[in-house]
């Protein structure tokens, strides 16, 4: 990678010397590569698909390094996922292999979203797999799978939404500073960091939270099948262990991956197949363990109004 750095770095200096006035743009970051296929385990021409679900869930594009291939966001990988899947009869089952906190409300009911078309257009039978964590906006993706599966020691629940805001008046009265706000109505700047919010505003983001809550509670509803009360009575925002989450009906088994991946196998009808992975050239798939680092999205904590399905304790 350094290499094609000072290459580059090296083209533009010579073109400055002997190309007068040229304008040369150069990219020294390399562009995505589409992704490749790797079989990590078993054999046979049918396949299990392992997709990682791993992270803060979010429709942002990571910021690459100079020097690095602009990454590809969470959304975006698992759409050319399951894409490239749909393209694939030789896939007939995936497992997602869950290890999220969640994140925001959008960006997980896409995710959910993306997994349900992407089943009913292909009838390919999807298990959810939780790792370490599979909490909220990550368990409100888990929903769409046909089965969910989680580890012995995995911790997922925390059905409910929050919202992170600043306030920053204290601050700026010690500092001295004054915010001054123009704004076309009395509620265009509701949630500012610079002023405290009155009754009424926080009536009006209360009503919001409520409405993407209840829309939490009837995706549970739907994909457990048991009644919104029933839901409601366990959705204080809690976290469960897997035992628990199996006892209130959250889950459906506790086991290992290797047993999400026989799952799938055996809802799919295969005796044997291969599992494969999809990468990019330069990643390291060797194993089916091996997942994307854990990306953490500072921007969800920064000044502002967020809506998330999100446990960040």
């Amino acid at each position: 990678m350094m290499k094609r750095v000072f290459l580059a770095a090296a083209v533009v200096v010579s073109l400055f010397f002997y190309g007068g006035c040229t304008l040369v743009k150069v990219y020294i970051r390399e562009e995505p590569q589409p992704l490749e296929e790797r079989r990590v385990a078993g054999e046979g021409r049918d396949k299990v698909l392992v997709l990682d679900i791993s992270g803060v869930i979010t429709s942002r594009d990571e910021k690459p390094q100079l020097t690095e291939s602009r990454p590809v966001g969470m959304l975006a990988r698992i759409k050319e996922e399951l894409d490239k899947a749909r393209l694939d009869r030789s896939v007939k089952a995936v497992v997602l292999r869950i290890n999220s906190p969640g994140g925001t409300v959008t960006a997980s009911d896409t995710l959910y979203n993306e997994v349900i078309r992407f089943k009913k257009e292909t009838g390919v039978k999807v298990i959810a797999h939780i790792m370490d964590v599979g909490t909220s906006g990550a368990y409100y993706a888990a929903l769409a799978a046909d089965q969910i599966i989680a580890q012995p020691t995995s911790v997922t629940g925390s059905i409910g939404v929050v919202m992170f805001r600043i306030d920053a008046t204290g601050l700026m009265q010690k500092i001295g500073i004054e915010a001054t706000e123009i704004a076309s109505g009395e509620r265009k700047g509701m949630g500012s960091p610079f002023k405290k919010l009155s009754p009424e505003e926080e009536r009006i983001f209360r009503g919001l939270i409520n409405s993407m809550y209840n829309r939490f509670i009837a995706v549970v509803s739907e994909g457990r099948g048991v009644s919104v009360e029933k839901v409601k009575a366990i959705a204080d925002g809690r976290i469960y262990t897997s035992q628990e989450a199996r006892d209130l009906g959250l889950i459906d088994r506790i086991g290992y991956l290797e047993d999400s991946i026989s799952a799938a196998k055996k809802m799919a009808g295969l005796d044997e197949a291969s599992v494969v992975v999809y990468y990019r050239p330069g990643e390291f798939r060797p194993n089916v363990y091996a997942m994307n680092l854990i990306n953490i999205d500072v921007g969800l904590f920064s000044p502002g109004v967020h809506f998330l399905y999100l446990w960040a304790p």
